[in-house]
Formats: C-alpha cells, structure tokens, sequence
C-alpha cells in the first residue's frame, strides 16, 4: 500500500535533515543527488523545513556562483541545546552542546565519598545549570547521563548496585524537577561507550562487537546485528561479576570482588605492576591505571625500535617479553586509533571513578593471577644484573685488543654498564607486566567470546586506549590460541571520554527525533 501523501512529506523531510546532519550545509541540487528526488519535491522539502525553523540558508556553495541554485541548507544548531552527564563515583562531568553536536560548554565537580547524598545532587545539579549558562542557551530539551550500574529496561531508571553512592539514583529525579521541559535519560555507561566507538570510534565498520571497557571498574557492552543488547533485567555486560580463575573467592551477588573485576579493575593492574616493581600512580583509578600501562607500552615500543628485544634482560626465558616486542613493532598503521570526525569534546581531565568495591585486594589480584609466577625470582634476577655488569675487573689501555674502543675510565665503564642493565631491567618488567596483563584480560575476553562468537572485541575505557594495539594484540594472540572463533581484538579510540561522546550522541538522537517529526505523528 503506498504511503499518504504526509507520510511520504515526512520521510522526505527526515531524509533530507539526516544528510544536513551526517554532511553538513548542502545546496537544492546536492539534496536532489543524494536523495533521489525530483527537483520540485526537494524544492517542496526545503521551504518546509526552512518555516518550521529546522533549516536555514548558511552561504552559497562558491565564491563564482549566485541565486538560489548557490544557497547552502544547514540545519539550525540553535534549536535545540542539549546536555550529556558522565557521571562517576567521584564526581560528574557535564558538556552542553547544540542540536548538530558542537559542543559550547562544559563543567566538572569532585564529589568526595563522604558527601551526602542532598549535598552531592546538588553540586551535580549546580554543575549542569553553570555549563548551561556559560553555553548561553535558555533551556535544554535533552539530557543524556551515563552512569554506572544496571539501567531497568522497564522504567528507564538506574537500579540499586552494591557499591554504588546513593545521589547516582536521584540525579536523573532532581535534574527532571529542575529541568521541567527537558527529556532526562540514564543509560548504563559501557554501553553508550559502545555506541560512541561504534558510531565514531574503533568499530565504526562492525555490527557485531563486545567493547570491553577497562578502566575504574570492568564492563562489557554487547551490540549484536547493529543493535545494543541490554537483557532480561538490564545486566547484559556486568563482566565484573565473571567467575575467573586466579582469584581467591567467587564474586556475589552484592560485592564484584573474586570476580573479573578483581583481575582486570584499576587496582588490579595497580596491585601487579608494584608486583612486578613498575611505578605507580598515587591514586589507583582509570587515568591512574592507564598511566601505568601507557609507560609500559613505551618502553617496550622504544625498545624493539631500538632493535633490542624485552626479554633478554633478567630473564632470557621471557616469552612475553619476546611478544611484547613483535607487538611494538607491527603496532604502527595497525595502531592508528579508528577515532574519526564527530562530536567535538574538549576536556581530558574526566573525573575518575568508576564503581568498585574498596575491599578488593589488590596484592591478592596480582599475585594470584595468570603470568604473574615467578615474579619474586625474576625480580631479584633484575636486581642483581646491573651489579653484575658493572662489576668488571679494570681494563688498562694496553689490554685491550688493537682496533676496539677503549674505557676512557674504569669508573665510566662500569657505570655505562650498568645503566645497559638497568635499561634491560625496565624493558623486562615492563614486557612481564603487559604479558600477565593481556593474560588476565584474555581470560574474560575469552569467556564473552565463547558464548557470543562477536568476531571483534574493542578494549575500551582509559585502560584499553592506553595499551593500544601492542595490548590489543597480544589479548588477540592468546585468544587465538584458547578459543578457535576468529576473534579480532582492537584498541579503543575514544578512552575515557567514550561515555560522555555516547550521551551526547544519544541525547542528540532523540532530540532531533523529537524535532524532526510532525507534530501530528508525535
């Protein structure tokens, strides 16, 4: 049956205002070419879409030409202002952005964990109203928050976890009161992370994909065919939870610890890299964990570019070592982040905190988990190299054999000996500590795959990011060799800022739905 004649008006008009959103201002002719239409109905669209206020004329399409056949069509980014929420267990981040995505302003506010749950809404709510202002917009017509948790698929509202603060629960309720007019949304935050990297990020050429998102906590995102799978009770991803092996206990129902959580969390990674005698960050959190990861990258990356081979330091024996470096060394173009064009956001400095139980042990977590024996025995081997090294018996010049470079000083010797094997020793523990890493994460990566068979995991959150493609491959080789479903395993391009990206595209998602349909189909 043909469509009516409305009908056909409004499918013409979304199609048209979908191009001006995904290629921005357009001339007649353009919108005639990339939708197929005679040049009266888009002639017919474009004066519809011009008096509903949806579309105006931006420009002309080049300097040479004039009239009507020369107007460039953009959609008007001031119709609608909308605002995005990632929030954390330690604070929010706020963006406020226009109808096309551009972002105008944006807030963040600590809220420590003594904080009450009155006080703590209402620093959130005073964070979105200043952005708001600074964005010098009247009022918002939708919200989007990201938040840690299970999202109830019936109502829409964030549920009671165990270890969450209370005021994440009236956030969405306080916002609606003080934003009358405006669509408040929660979402849980791994899956608007998927969204984003699915839309601008690392999996922009994937329908089917499982984000694993690294960073505070752990979580998984499922998108099947396209489409976000969120379950029976809204837990679809709640990875954390995942009984392992290399813990001590089993998670429960309330408390994630024994779980994935406790091998792959920020602590976790924390816990085994002071394990494995790496610097740390003095706070144990995702941007503190990537940073841990991020320097263990660097030195491996540095190293195989400088031809040496981690590995062969305090333990020749190192395997990890050995694959850490053939990582490094193949990560260039495979590396480069899939990120592309899309919503602008502008600041790094996200608050952290995803939730996380306080009583995970962390010495437990690295000593217990997969690549990490014989930590103790190697360390001390590291130790003792350098000394060993640069404890040489004094070289004269006569002793040394015509056409070799002679020490210019004994002490000079020993000393550039010994940096050699201090050098050795960084790239060993670094090597060591990205091999027990990817051990850990392929050991829930490889469950997901077995029940899903998604054909690519993306290692999302600041973690993922940080350990790029050398991470990203070395979880890929061990999957290979524990599972025989062809799994690609892929970098995160978008981080930290992932959640806030996804709320943003989702508010403006439903925002120009709303805008874009008549009223009489509302």
């Amino acid at each position: 049956m043909p469509a009516s004649p409305s009908t056909a008006r409004a499918i013409n008009d979304r199609l048209a205002l979908g191009l001006l959103q995904q290629e921005g201002p357009l001339t007649a002719g353009q919108l005639k070419q990339l939708t197929g239409l005679s040049r009266p109905t888009v002639a017919d669209l474009v004066e519809r879409l011009t008096a509903s206020g949806l579309v105006t004329v931006v420009g002309e399409s080049g300097e040479q030409r004039r009239g009507p056949n020369a107007r460039l069509y953009g959609l008007v980014a001031g119709r609608a202002h909308l605002a995005a929420l990632d929030v954390r267990t330690g604070g929010v981040f706020v963006l406020v952005s226009d109808l096309v995505g551009r972002v105008l302003a944006e807030a963040s506010v600590p809220i420590g964990g003594d904080t009450g749950t009155g006080p703590a809404v209402d620093l959130a709510v005073a964070a979105v109203e200043r952005a708001v202002k600074e964005a010098g917009a009247d009022r918002l017509h939708t919200v989007g928050i990201g938040a840690p948790g299970l999202i109830d698929p019936a109502t829409g509202d964030l549920r009671d976890s165990g270890g969450l603060p209370a005021w994440h629960r009236r956030l969405a309720a306080a916002l609606q009161e003080r934003l009358p007019e405006a669509r408040v949304t929660v979402e849980n935050e791994t899956n608007l992370a998927a969204l984003a990297e699915q839309r601008e990020g690392a999996a922009r050429d994937r329908d089917t994909f499982v984000l694993l998102w690294l960073g505070h906590g752990v979580g998984a995102a499922v998108v099947l065919d396209g489409t976000l799978r969120r379950g029976a009770s809204g837990g679809t991803g709640e990875i954390g939870f995942l009984p392992v092996p290399g813990t001590a206990s089993l998670p429960s129902s309330t408390d994630c610890d024994g779980g994935f959580h406790s091998l792959a969390a920020a602590a976790a990674i924390s816990d085994l890299a002071r394990a494995l005698g790496l610097p740390t960050a003095a706070v144990t959190d995702g941007p503190g964990a990537a940073e841990v990861v991020r320097g263990a990258v660097a030195t491996v990356t540095a190293a195989a570019a400088g031809g040496a081979e981690p590995g062969l330091g305090g333990a020749r024996s190192t395997a990890g070592g050995r694959e850490a470096a053939a990582a490094a060394t193949g990560a260039g173009a495979a590396g480069a982040a899939r990120a592309g064009g899309g919503l602008e956001v502008r600041a790094a400095d996200v608050p952290a905190g995803r939730p996380a139980p306080e009583s995970v042990a962390g010495g437990r977590a690295g000593a217990a988990s997969p690549g990490a024996a014989g930590t103790e025995a190697t360390a001390h081997a590291d130790a003792a190299r350098p000394a060993r090294v640069g404890a040489e018996s004094e070289v004269c010049g006569a002793d040394v054999p015509s056409g070799r470079p002679a020490p210019e000083s004994v002490a000079g010797g020993r000393a550039g000996a010994a940096s050699v094997g201090a050098a050795h020793a960084d790239v060993d523990r670094a090597a060591r500590f990205l091999g027990a890493l990817a051990d850990r994460i392929a050991v829930g990566a490889a469950s997901v795959v077995a029940v899903l068979d998604p054909g690519c995991v993306v290692l999302g959150g600041e973690v993922g990011q940080a350990g790029g493609p050398v991470l990203a491959r070395m979880v890929e080789e061990r999957l290979r060799r524990m599972s025989p479903l062809a799994t690609e395993v892929r970098a995160g391009g978008l981080g930290g800022t992932a959640v806030l990206r996804g709320a943003l595209l989702t508010a403006r998602d439903r925002a120009q739905d709303d805008l874009f349909t008549p009223a009489e189909q509302r």
